[in-house]
């Protein structure tokens, strides 16, 4: 510690060295932060600090000192001796080679010098093979509280740093100025990361205004002890905000289509891969790359070596299976032979039953003192004699008995089940409650007091009394007024828990019994006496039934066993209420009428040398400890020569069976020794609740040795078998041995799990017992009793050895020579990860040897396994100290995985760290470790760091599926429409047909001409209607209006413009009859229009750059838009994004003059272009196709079939019409069919979301067209007001049809729960649909008036990636629910086509769809006009079968699957199913996987997560969720992201990024653009809360 330099801690006076021992154990459990430990201490030792001397600079590892040298308050750092042979001479030698007291540092608790000593070897060990783990990125946020070092300057000495923090600068040379510790700080919080990152664009982002440019920190001289080992650029980036730090906004902004600078056919495939190497203009050293260049760097490095075989499980999935390894050690032994304890003596004066023993004592010994319990201070409260003691107890007996109903009506049967609700500090209390209840004879049941609603395992406690049939509580009137109440004063009923009857048992309640009355004292007998609770790994509590004689025989083997005598004294200090503190502290002792002294928790926190000054006071004889008190004493304990403890002749160490009690009992005889404390006076015991007492140590004789050490293997131990520990002496377990087995018990090692084979003697096994004095069930559970108190082990030919029953101990352990037994852990800690076994403790025993002082606190770390993937994976959390800085975490974290990987060979799954005081504690302080696992699966523990490390643990994945290469084999040969057995997967919708009248259809070939005719026949039909946000028709357009403004429209473009045939036009116009009338203007000129969403006038930075490269690409002559987007165009804010000087002509068509057109022009073929349809597809292309007049009319037609569209219909629209099926929708199906369209503008929902709903209702519309954002806002917006809208009477049973208009596989689960939300408004579930379109071809299909349903069919999510489709029942395990994408329209033919061979695939099999139509679009629109590669997506031909029809390919992938369904002409229906776009899959190991049901998954794994997207970065894979709940869930979805993406999708998930809501950049049809996101990130642009890199 860095103050004791310079001081002489011996010459400290007495009452500085106990007020240091005081703050040293405040640290050490959490009591007080660094910081103030560091000021208090600092001011105590101030007067007598010396100025340190200047050691030389520390490069490494300090070189372990000399023991001699270390000054007492020092603890020497054990030298590295090489192992002498026999470990007793090792004991021996140890203890010689510490001189002084080890037990002064707060470093000490639970853990060897050997131990310790192994993990500073493997560590150096690692160190040399440098591992650069990239660290975290977190962004400061709101509720991790900031270390010190962000703060404050590296140099201002406020003592922070523990680690010799004056040492190190004192060496290193001139103090660092300021200004240099401002530039770091620049440098580590600038968003782009220092001067090496820059923009997407290439030019270096300005710093912010008046701060210096960021200089690399200069090198420190002298490193400190543990060097970071990534340089800063590594550091944690605190990211500023550098727009004034406004909060993020939680609602999503406006969709926003984002271009990349990639345009379709301009090189589609040399654009794709070179965006992989660069990150499209992203250079590779920005900082998120170079994390993920470092975590690709380190997954390079062989883990495991690759493993081969597989089996195969249920679900046709290759899993590894790991084959047995030849090196594996096997147990060689012979097979066990049961150990037997010594008779069980007969002793004359011993009484028949407990309860008579004390009735003997309260009468012949009435003055004898039984138990003093102490106050808070350690003070003597009060003594209770042995007649006090009976005279209570049968008052509280008479008082059960007959006193508690009305009328003395009896309430209380002997046999009934009591709780007993007393807290630690009242031990008298108690004691009368439990042995009243005894004379009653009613069942005690003693339970912790429950402190809050919430209590962990309080529920657990309910199930206790539950399967004991509890109804009444007994406690103390203290006690009572403590509990939670609710409002009214009743006792809160705590969750889980039976009603309870709540009885005061204080003497002043108490009735005196009539003289008559005297309590009846059986001899005791097989019926229970008591139950004792026990909590299982999963954490259920359980009572164990103890019977009447086997409470009395136990009392006689301890008895026996400890050779107590009456009379004696002992202190106790461990929970009365159970185990050992209630076996030899309340029954044991009144059995040998024992004086107990009681020394509650509270009083150990307090004063925690309070047991070793009752002892020394007391002359006690015995002390019942734990090595938590041990460690406690000696951390308090400064020279207190006056402290006797000679009059000890046992000291019980209750969990001696800990694989670490070894060192702490070592430590606590090496400072007490000069007390009196003599070697052999230590007994370290065994026991579980079911099998009690299983070994307890004799007390030794003085002067014979030493009972010998185990040290034993840890892989060994891995493996069950013990083998002395001779090559790696790093991962050696030393243990010490229990004792010998009770007396009159007999004892087998056998099997831990499946039939109870005896082990060989080498074989570690489960302990089980029988013997008079155990437990006899589960009180209430007939089930598990059996499994476990009623063994009979068998032989290894699987005969059973007797017909005697044994009782499961829950302890694991060997038989060692001598007959001693040996525990090496715990059936409930144990881990098996991949056929090997892992004890719980001695993880923790490895962690905690990883210097944690300043990291971590030592009694709060939890290790637990959880299931991921078909194998156990290991999970550690430890509560952090508020004051370690992240680097000193995250560097803990990575030595801990490093040391658990080389002492146990075993990787880690996750390490997580919660602030201080989160854990749930069990009542004595410990921790709840099966709420704690509870937490971590729910997502409910809140970390405030993470570290996961799946690529290191998960060995099991399957092997990557291998392509096989693809070749038109002679089973492809087809037979009519046969392919290879099964029938072609091809569909078409109906012949489009022709129509009679000649006339009418030419008049509509071409729209322009339908408009005209329509002008002239109907001039007052109104063909379109313009909602606002109030449902107010603000504008109509009747065909003649609609036919003079495309008049006046097509003149100023004439004039204005001075536009030639055939130039492209752009019309930039918001939702609205303007961009129809337009449309038309430009038919009428003989131009080409192109449609473009406007700018949003508040994100201009981001939505102008599109409209600007639309505008470049189509080479438009002019603009046609609005006044107010004119402005806008040539505003200021512009200029910022793109140059506004280049705009070509903008016509403004607000007000235009009067002018008659000489001509309207007509074109001379129908093959002519009528649009371009631009958009931005998900992947950030921007795609524009030409669209002949041929196709337009077709389409029309098409649509006006399926639909039955006519002048009287009325349809509502509300989607955006700037591409797609949309636009065809709002601008050129009402002029075709000649039906009213009603056109809502999506934004306007924003304002009033019902808008589109009562529109519906209030013109009873039967059609209505929307996109899944509309959907989406409806279901999210108003699913909670169904209730309201049917008030203000919205009713929606006229709707016959909604379409969703999309180019992606069908949103299920949004389609389905808004038809559920809105069933109450009279939806018809069958209305809801939804329509495909792509854009070779802008609608492939659409629900229509006649026809089947849709169906849906349910494929298997794993023969998806291997591109098959196997269909499975509903509710399959791993399945994926597909709804048919409407019906085919008329005049399209589809096919399944294998997208590499190019040849037709059979029915229900995945393939590219390809569509013949006469309205395909005519090709992309190329700048440079590449034929081939329109050749290739709009005329491909079929490798085989049909070779001449020509074919677009969608690009999407889907199968056909013909149904029992019959479609409108009485045939069978062909279903088509999209399954998703081909540009959107990842590969990865050799599997092609779809984004979005991966983030299906996702989404489902916390409730905070609101969206979520996946792509992949080289070959990891990236989720981003966007964060709901509170920033303190950020940490937590990490685990549970990784967790189900691994169980559902068997992939590694690479890196979690949690953003904040409405992050993740969706498009204006609702779709996610992943690659803009994917590029943002790798840009640094996407300001994070957390980003987690896997190992």
């Amino acid at each position: 510690v860095m103050a004791d330099r310079g001081v002489d801690m011996s010459a400290l006076p007495k009452e500085v060295r106990d007020h240091l021992a005081e703050l040293d154990l405040e640290l050490s459990e959490g009591d007080i932060t660094q910081k103030g430990y560091e000021k208090k201490r600092t001011k105590l030792l101030a007067p007598f600090f010396i100025p340190p001397p200047e050691p030389p600079p520390q490069n490494h590892l300090p070189p372990p000192a000399p023991a001699s040298s270390s000054t007492p308050g020092h603890a020497p750092s054990s030298s590295g001796h090489a192992p002498p042979s026999s470990s007793s001479s090792r004991y021996r030698e140890r203890r010689s080679r510490r001189p002084h007291r080890s037990g002064g540092t707060r470093d000490e608790r639970y853990r060897s010098d050997i131990h310790t000593e192994a993990v500073q070897a493997a560590l150096a060990k690692h160190k040399e093979e440098k591992m650069a783990l990239p660290m975290p990125t977190k962004r400061r946020s709101t509720y991790v509280p900031s270390p010190v070092e962000t703060r404050t300057p590296p140099d201002s000495s406020s003592g922070s740093d523990d680690d010799g923090s004056l040492r190190r600068r004192s060496s290193a040379g001139p103090p660092q100025s300021p200004d240099c510790w401002i530039n770091r700080s620049v440098q580590g919080s600038s968003t782009s990361s220092s001067a090496s990152s820059t923009l997407s664009h290439g030019e270096g982002r300005p710093l912010p205004q008046g701060l210096p440019p960021p200089a690399q920190a200069p090198p420190p001289q002298a490193q400190p002890q543990y060097k970071p080992q990534y340089q800063p650029q590594y550091l944690p980036q605190y990211q500023y905000q550098p727009h004034g730090g406004a909060p993020p906004t939680l609602t999503r902004g406006p969709r926003v289509d984002l271009t990349k600078a990639v345009v379709r056919g301009m090189s589609r495939v040399q654009s794709r891969s070179s965006m992989m190497e660069t990150a499209d203009g992203v250079p590779v050293n920005s900082r998120v790359s170079t994390k993920i260049q470092q975590l690709l760097n380190t997954l390079k490095r062989p883990k495991r070596p690759e493993l081969s075989e597989f089996f195969t499980d249920d679900s046709e999935e290759i899993v590894e299976v790991p084959l047995p390894d030849p090196n594996t050690p096997k147990p060689e032994g012979r097979q066990i032979i049961p150990v037997k304890g010594e008779p069980l003596g007969v002793v004359s004066n011993w009484p028949p039953a407990l309860q008579a023993a004390l009735a003997r004592w309260g009468s012949t010994q009435a003055k004898s003192p039984a138990l003093t319990a102490l106050d808070i201070t350690g003070k003597p409260l009060y003594t209770l004699t042995y007649g006090k003691l009976w005279s209570r107890s049968v008052k509280l007996a008479y008082t059960l008995l007959n006193k508690l109903g009305p009328k003395n009506e009896q309430i209380l049967k002997p046999g009934d089940r009591v709780a007993l609700v007393y807290p630690n500090s009242d031990p008298g209390m108690f004691w009368v409650a439990f042995y009243g209840c005894l004379l009653a004879e009613v069942i005690p049941v003693p339970i912790e007091v429950p402190l809050s609603r919430k209590d962990a395992g309080s529920s657990q406690v309910g199930f206790l009394l539950g399967s004991c049939g509890v109804g009444l509580a007994l406690t103390s009137e203290i006690c009572l007024k403590g509990l939670p109440k609710t409002p009214t004063g009743e006792i809160l009923s705590f969750k889980g828990w039976p009603r309870l009857k709540w009885v005061v048992t204080d003497s002043k309640y108490l009735t005196k019994p009539s003289k008559d009355w005297t309590p009846h004292v059986p001899t005791a007998n097989t019926e229970p006496a008591y139950i004792e609770y026990k909590a299982s790994k999963e954490g259920t509590v359980m009572g164990v039934a103890v019977s009447k004689v086997a409470m009395l025989t136990h009392c006689q083997a301890l008895t026996q066993a400890c050779n107590y005598c009456e009379g004696e004294t002992m202190v106790n200090v461990l929970d009365f209420k159970k185990d050992i503190g209630l076996w030899h502290g309340v029954l044991t002792a009144v059995m040998n009428r024992i004086h107990t002294i009681s020394v509650p928790y509270a009083v150990m926190k307090a004063c925690p040398l309070s047991w070793v000054q009752r002892v020394h006071v007391n002359k006690a004889r015995v002390a019942l400890v734990k090595c938590r008190d041990l460690h406690w004493a000696m951390m308090a304990h400064r020279d207190q020569k006056d402290t006797s403890l000679a009059s000890l002749r046992m000291l019980i160490v209750a969990d001696g069976a800990n694989p670490w009690s070894v060192s702490s009992c070592d430590a606590f005889l090496n400072v007490f020794q000069p007390n009196g404390l003599k070697a052999e006076v230590i007994c370290p015991c065994a026991t579980s609740p079911e099998a009690m007492t299983v070994a307890i140590r004799r007390p030794g004789v003085p002067g014979t040795p030493l009972p010998a050490r185990a040290i034993l293997s840890m892989g060994g131990l891995s493996h069950g078998v013990i083998r002395v520990n001779t090559e790696d002496k790093n991962s050696a377990l030393t243990v010490q041995d229990v004792g010998h087995v009770m007396p009159g018990a007999l004892m087998c090692i056998v099997k831990a799990d499946g039939p109870p084979l005896l082990c060989k003697t080498d074989e570690i096994g489960e302990i089980v017992i029988n013997s008079r004095a155990g437990g006899t069930m589960y009180y209430g559970l007939p089930g598990v009793t059996k499994n476990t108190f009623e063994v009979i082990p068998v032989n290894s030919s699987g005969a059973p050895i007797g017909e005697i029953p044994f009782v499961r101990s829950g302890l694991l352990g060997f038989v060692g020579p001598g007959s001693l037994i040996f525990v090496v852990g715990k059936n409930e800690g144990l881990l098996n990860v991949s056929g090997r076994r892992h004890n719980a403790d001695d993880l923790v025993a490895t962690a905690l040897a990883v210097e944690p002082v300043k990291t971590v606190y030592r009694g709060r770390i939890s290790v637990f396994s959880v299931t991921v993937f078909y194998d156990e994976r290991i999970v550690i959390v430890a509560e952090q100290r508020p004051d370690a800085s992240e680097e000193d975490s995250f560097q803990w974290m990575s030595r801990v995985l490093q040391a658990i990987d080389s002492i146990h060979q075993v990787g880690l799954y996750c390490l997580a760290l919660v602030p201080a005081n989160t854990l749930p504690k069990t009542p004595l302080g410990g921790i709840h470790v099966s709420d704690a696992k509870q937490f971590f699966l729910e997502g409910n523990l809140h970390p405030c760091n993470i570290l996961m490390c799946p690529h290191t643990c998960v060995t099991n994945l399957p092997k990557p599926r291998q392509k096989q290469p693809v070749g038109v084999g002679p089973a492809s040969i087809m037979v009519g429409n046969l392919v290879a057995g099964k029938r072609i997967a091809q569909a078409s919708g109906r012949d489009l047909g022709m129509i009679e009248d000649q006339d009418l259809i030419r008049k509509h070939l071409y729209l322009s001409e339908a408009l005209q005719w329509r002008a002239q026949t109907d001039p007052d039909h109104v063909l379109y209607v313009l909602l606002n946000a109030k449902g107010v028709a603000v504008c109509t357009a009747t065909c003649l209006q609609l036919h003079k403004r495309a008049e006046k429209i097509a003149a100023a473009l004439m004039e204005k413009g001075s536009i030639n045939t055939g130039d492209n036009v752009v019309l930039l116009y918001p939702p609205g009859i303007d961009l129809i009338a337009s449309f038309y203007g430009c038919l009428y000129a003989g131009c080409v229009p192109v449609n473009v969403r406007p700018p949003h006038p508040q994100n201009l930075g981001a939505t102008l750059p599109t409209v600007r490269m639309i505008i470049d690409v189509s080479k438009a002559a002019c603009i046609l838009t609005t006044q107010n987007l004119t402005r806008i165009l040539r505003s200021k804010e512009a200029s910022a994004s793109v140059n506004i000087k280049t705009w070509p002509t903008i016509i403004d068509t607000d007000d235009l003059p009067r002018r008659r057109l000489p001509q309207i022009y007509k074109p001379p073929t129908a093959e002519m272009i009528a649009y371009l349809d631009f958009s931005v597809s998900t992947t950030g292309m921007l795609t524009g196709v030409k669209i002949s007049h041929v196709a337009v009319s077709a389409l029309c037609r098409s649509i006006k079939l399926q639909c039955e569209l006519y002048s009287s219909r009325q349809i509502a629209i509300c989607l955006d019409p700037y591409c797609g099926l949309g636009f065809v929708l709002w601008c050129l199906a009402s002029v075709y069919s000649g039906h009213q369209s009603i056109l809502i503008p999506p934004f306007e929902l924003e304002t009033c979301l019902s808008l589109w709903l009562s529109t519906l209702s209030q013109y009873r519309i039967r059609d209505t067209f929307c996109s899944y954002s509309v959907m989406e806002l409806c279901t999210k917006g108003l699913g909670t007001q169904t209730e309201l809208l049917k008030a203000r009477g919205v009713n929606l049973s006229c709707v016959r049809s909604c379409v969703v208009v999309a180019e992606e596989r069908p949103r299920l689960v949004l389609t389905h729960s808004f038809s559920k939300l809105f069933k109450d408004l009279g939806l018809s579930p069958r209305a809801v649909s939804t329509a495909f379109g792509s854009r070779v071809n802008l609608a492939v299909c659409m629900q229509g008036t006649t026809g089947p349903d849709p169906s849906t069919v349910y494929v298997d999510l794993k023969s998806l990636r291997h591109d098959r489709v196997r269909l499975v029942e509903r509710g399959a395990p791993q399945s994926l629910p597909l709804m048919e994408s409407g019906k085919i329209l008329p005049g399209v033919r589809v096919i399944i086509v294998n997208p590499e061979t190019r040849g037709p695939l059979g029915d229900s099999h995945l393939g590219e769809i390809w569509i013949n139509s006469p309205h395909n679009a005519s090709g992309y629109f190329t700048i440079y006009g590449e034929e081939s590669l329109q050749a290739d997506h709009f005329n491909t031909k079929l490798s085989f079968g049909d070779p001449t029809t020509l074919w677009a390919r969608t690009g999407y992938l889907g199968f056909v699957k013909r149904t029992e369904l019959l479609d409108a002409a009485g045939d069978r229906h062909d279903a088509l199913f999209v399954v998703g776009s081909l540009d959107e899959t990842l590969e990865l190991r050799g599997l092609r996987y779809h984004p979005t049901d991966m983030e299906t998954s996702v989404s489902r794994a916390h409730r905070s997560i609101a969206e979520s997207a996946v792509f992949t970065w080289t070959n990891l894979l990236v989720v981003v969720a966007e964060l709901g709940g509170s920033e303190q869930d950020a940490l937590d979805l990490v685990p549970l992201i990784t967790n189900v993406v691994l169980e559902e999708h068997h992939l590694i998930v690479g890196v979690v990024v949690i953003v904040d809501p409405g992050v993740i950049p969706i498009n204006s049809r609702g779709e996610k653009q992943r690659m803009h996101l994917r590029d943002s990130f790798l840009a640094d642009q996407l300001d994070p809360i957390y980003v987690a890199y896997n190992m």
